[in-house]
C-alpha cells in the first residue's frame, strides 16, 4: 500500500504550481507555492490510490520521469503516499462486530475491566503487523 508516482509541476505566474499525475486518470491539484504543491501532491496521490484500491481497480504501473513529455518551465518529481496511513486519517468510523469468546474468559476480562474494543484493536494490528 506504499506508492511512488511521478508528478509533472508546472510553474503558475502567482507563484503556485500546477501538480498532474500523468499515470493516473483525475490526479491533480495545485499549491500556494513549493512546500504546498508537494503535500497536496501527496494527499491527492493518497485519495486517488486508495479510491483504486476500495473499487477494486488495476494501479497502473509509474511511469519513469525520463519517460514524461514536458513542456517548457515544467519539472516531474516522485511522490510518495501510504494509503494505509490515508485510511487511518480518514476512514476512521467505527464499525460493530460480533464475536464469540468462551464464558469464563469473558467473566475474568469484566472483573479486570478490559476493554474489549480496544483489545480487539490491538491484536488486530498486531496481527496485521500494523502500527
Amino acid at each position: 500500500m506504499r506508492y511512488a508516482y511521478p508528478a509533472i509541476f508546472t510553474p503558475e505566474e502567482d507563484g503556485g504550481f500546477s501538480v498532474n499525475f500523468p499515470d493516473l486518470e483525475g490526479c491533480y491539484t495545485c499549491g500556494d507555492d513549493m512546500p504546498d504543491a508537494l503535500m497536496m501532491a501527496e494527499d491527492v496521490l493518497a485519495l486517488v490510490l486508495y479510491g483504486y484500491e476500495a473499487d477494486g481497480k488495476v494501479i497502473p504501473e509509474p511511469s519513469l520521469i525520463s519517460d514524461l513529455d514536458l513542456s517548457a518551465g515544467e519539472f516531474a518529481n516522485y511522490i510518495p503516499c501510504d494509503t494505509m496511513e490515508y485510511r487511518k486519517r480518514f476512514n476512521n468510523k467505527a464499525v460493530k462486530k460480533t464475536l464469540t469468546i468462551p464464558e469464563w474468559l469473558n467473566e475474568a476480562a469484566q472483573e479486570n475491566n478490559v476493554n474489549f474494543s480496544l483489545v480487539l484493536q490491538e491484536a488486530l494490528k498486531e496481527k496485521l503487523k500494523i502500527s
